[in-house]
């Protein structure tokens, strides 16, 4: 509801970056910029794109600073972001894909050490799989959607009992009639 979207606002307020992956950018086409609050400094926005799929036309390249991370070598479309005011970083290719501990650490380089993760089910899956999340903070609407809704996180076939991610609560409170959930990562 409105008030959990103003309080997703407070929290990219308060952060350094806010990450999301490419799948999140060219389906939703998102600001991920704070709007509803007088903020001093407007976060990072990060965007990790493998193949440098995002358009320079896309919101989150307009009126702000964006990071993207790729291991993509096309020096056209890296000038044409750049162009566009973004940064873009190219990293070692791992798999095909941007290594995610080397684009934390790259961010902690320029001093950024909080970083609000707003993406999908593939990025996040992929974050706490390699263990590199601490917290969750997860809004719950007094709604069911099935199966065809998006998912939190694509962890794989977890075909054990130890494959499992395990929580710590820290607080459950009400957000307008919306639940705002947020645990701690229990690292085993």
């Amino acid at each position: 509801g409105d008030a959990a979207r103003q309080d997703v606002q407070r929290w990219r307020a308060r952060s350094c970056a806010v990450l999301t992956g490419i799948g999140t950018v060219l389906a939703d086409d998102p600001q991920l910029n704070v709007r509803e609050i007088a903020v001093e400094r407007q976060p990072l926005r990060v965007v990790l794109d493998s193949a440098l799929r995002i358009s320079p036309s896309a919101r989150i390249v307009q009126g702000g600073q964006t990071l993207i991370y790729t291991v993509s070598a096309d020096t056209l479309k890296r000038d044409a972001l750049t162009a566009c005011g973004a940064e873009v970083v190219v990293l070692p290719d791992v798999a095909g894909q941007v290594d995610l501990l080397t684009v934390l650490r790259n961010l902690a380089q320029r001093g950024i050490y909080e970083v609000l993760v707003e993406a999908g089910k593939t990025l996040n899956g992929a974050l706490l799989r390699a263990g590199l999340l601490d917290e969750l903070v997860l809004y719950l609407a007094p709604q069911l959607l099935g199966d065809a809704a998006r998912g939190l996180a694509d962890l794989g076939e977890l075909t054990q009992l130890e494959q499992r991610v395990e929580l710590v609560w820290q607080e459950v409170r009400h957000v307008g009639g919306d639940l705002r959930i947020t645990a701690r990562i229990r690292h085993v």
